[in-house]
């Protein structure tokens, strides 16, 4: 986090208070994604996930994740994520429809869903070549 406009502060009060929905301890709260193209990644994941985007017009759009409990900003000049080391998943509610969303919104499906034990499981890649896992329960 490199100065204090790009830093976890609430942007809805007091600007020099951190949100209280980032202050969890333990708690994963802020992620800089790596990015060939910032604003073609920022497009990804608020179509795929439903991620809430700021600043897309610029070279380094933020976001907040739909919980609040996540934010950040996608960086370019970074080396991209293509082969697993640490591997992030993003939960999701139907992770059929979501990896669907994911070629057509410039990204590959790595592996499609699958079962693991009572859960779904796919692997992906957003625009930039990150890998990134997404998961959901299995509600039946």
């Amino acid at each position: 986090m490199s100065t204090a406009q790009d830093s976890p502060q609430n942007t809805q009060s007091d600007a020099s208070e951190v949100d209280v929905q980032l202050t969890r301890p333990g708690g994963l709260s802020y992620l800089e994604i790596p990015a060939a193209d910032a604003r073609q990644s920022a497009a990804f994941y608020q179509d795929v996930f439903g991620w809430t985007v700021r600043g897309e017009d610029g070279d380094q759009p933020k976001f907040s994740d739909q919980t609040g409990h996540l934010i950040g900003r996608w960086v370019t000049g970074r080396a991209i994520s293509r082969k697993p080391g640490l591997l992030p998943y993003i939960y999701v509610d139907r992770i059929e429809e979501v990896v669907k969303r994911v070629g057509s919104n410039g990204g590959e499906i790595v592996k499609a869903p699958y079962r693991e034990g009572n859960l779904w499981v796919s692997i992906i890649r957003d625009p930039a070549g990150n890998v990134l896992g997404v998961w959901q329960e299995n509600k039946g």
